[in-house]
């Protein structure tokens, strides 16, 4: 069983004050602001499938570090482009992971998934390759109780807000579904985001039939610029009846840029044409991002900005098994000069939020701190993806808090596909921020009864303010 001072500073002293201010962050609600759990999940609360196509197939940080030791995400069961045969065993599944445990040590997937187990599904036995079936029947015992299906098990992780990602070409009738069940809709627990990658970039697969077919679901013409513009409005609008309070952009870079509409209009042209370079692409995002703060001033979606990853690094993982399976990698991002341009026209105003994060965290002290202590419309999100981890939570807090406060944060994110372990995921983020705040209670940098009410904040009350939870409806 995880010890209850996990994560809490070693020293006795920091530690008996992050216990109390740990007890006071723990019981409050989840807000979960941005994720990609599949909505179908809890619109059809389906039984969850056996324990390796629930917590091992589609969790790929898992598959990625297998795949770095020699072992294939097909033999984990991972779908394959072509359709080619994959593992559809779940115990075989089950038990080549287990013969690789020994790979995650000291790893936050390590973490998480012991703490899913333990917390989530009451199995205490130590996973290794000799308790392989013994862990799996255990959980697949839990599975099948009515208890652990997808809505009660949200009522038991007390999300009080959960926030899935979907495409303007998705028909939200998953979302639709919600509502319908009374889950869903403006104010309701799951809600949408609009996240318009697939028809913003130019070197997204299929960019240009994408943007066809944004044209005949909002009923624009998307042969012209001012039709595509008017068409992105139509579909925030429909996300926003669906519940949405954010928008969410995962660029490259970035980059920003203020283009006049003509130049826009003409950039839009050549890229239906089939003749945008990688310069001109790069151009285009960088000045819808403009255009998209623009339309938050109209409808007051928050715009979310996720740059910083070389996508699809791994050629053959893609070619082989398709996007989102591990093989992204972060790179550097640069924030002070990109940024620079949407500042610039809108930065000074309080009606609009960006929460800006980013795989690079060289930057928190040298760039976001300093920018989001000196604009009212910028919020620093969470450490994400390859920084979600007990370590890089810790130096966020010491990185920014001098430059940007809390209050200029934007709460913890838990940015992830496995909805068994959000749970987990805000409890070790809640972890790490009693023990920074008792440390300065510590040092006599901070009141306890300001770090009292700041724990909690971060918590819950933070992230329910930045991105206007209860505020859309």
């Amino acid at each position: 069983m995880p010890t209850p001072d996990l994560l809490l500073p070693a020293d006795p002293g920091v530690r008996g004050l992050a216990r109390e201010l740990y007890a006071l962050a723990a019981p409050q609600p989840i807000i979960s602001p941005h994720g990609h759990v599949d909505p179908a999940i809890l619109a059809e609360d389906r039984p969850f499938p056996d324990p390796a196509r629930l917590l091992i197939v589609p969790d790929h940080y898992l598959t990625r570090m297998l795949l770095s030791q020699g072992v294939p995400p097909a033999r984990l069961g991972v779908p394959t482009v072509d359709g080619s045969p994959v593992e559809t065993d779940g115990r075989a599944i089950w038990r080549l992971f287990a013969a690789h445990w020994h790979l995650f040590r000291g790893t936050p997937s390590r973490l998480w998934l012991e703490r899913t187990f333990a917390d989530v599904f009451g199995v205490t036995t130590l996973l290794s390759p000799a308790t392989a079936d013994a862990v799996y029947d255990e959980l697949a015992a839990r599975l099948a109780e009515p208890q652990f299906r997808p809505r009660a098990l949200f009522e038991r992780f007390g999300i009080e807000v959960l926030a899935t990602t979907e495409s303007p070409l998705d028909d939200l009738g998953r979302h639709a579904k919600l509502a319908a069940d009374g889950w869903g809709g403006p104010g309701g627990r799951v809600v949408t985001t609009f996240r318009p990658d697939n028809v913003v970039d130019m070197e997204f697969d299929g960019w240009r039939t994408n943007v066809e077919r944004l044209g005949e679901i909002a009923g624009e013409d998307t042969g012209t610029y001012a039709g595509y513009l008017a068409a992105l409005r139509a579909r925030r609008a429909a996300f926003i009846a669906a519940g949405a309070t954010s928008s969410d952009h995962g660029h490259p870079t970035a980059r920003t840029l203020a283009l006049s509409t003509a130049e826009a209009a003409a950039l839009y042209s050549k890229g239906l044409r089939g003749e945008a370079d990688a310069a001109d692409a790069e151009a285009f995002r960088a000045h819808m991002l403009v255009e998209f703060a623009r339309m938050s001033l109209d409808d007051g979606l928050v715009l979310q900005l996720h740059p910083g990853a070389a996508r699809n690094h791994n050629r053959w993982l893609y070619a082989t098994h398709g996007r989102d399976v591990g093989g992204d990698v972060p790179q550097a991002t640069e924030y002070v000069n990109a940024l620079a341009p949407l500042l610039d026209a809108h930065g000074n105003d309080p009606r609009l939020r960006v929460v800006v994060y980013t795989l690079d965290e060289y930057t928190f002290s040298r760039e976001l701190a300093p920018l989001a202590g000196g604009y009212a419309a910028l919020y620093l999100g969470a450490p994400w993806w390859f920084l979600d981890s007990p370590e890089v939570l810790r130096r966020f807090r010491e990185a920014v808090t001098e430059s940007a406060g809390f209050y200029n944060t934007a709460g913890f994110v838990d940015d992830t596909r496995a909805f068994c372990s959000i749970p987990v995921r805000h409890d070790v983020a809640r972890r790490i921020d009693a023990g920074f705040l008792a440390r300065l209670v510590a040092e006599h940098r901070l009141a306890e009864d300001e770090a009292a009410e700041t724990v909690v904040d971060l918590a819950y009350r933070l992230p329910k303010k930045v991105f206007k939870f209860g505020e859309m409806s």
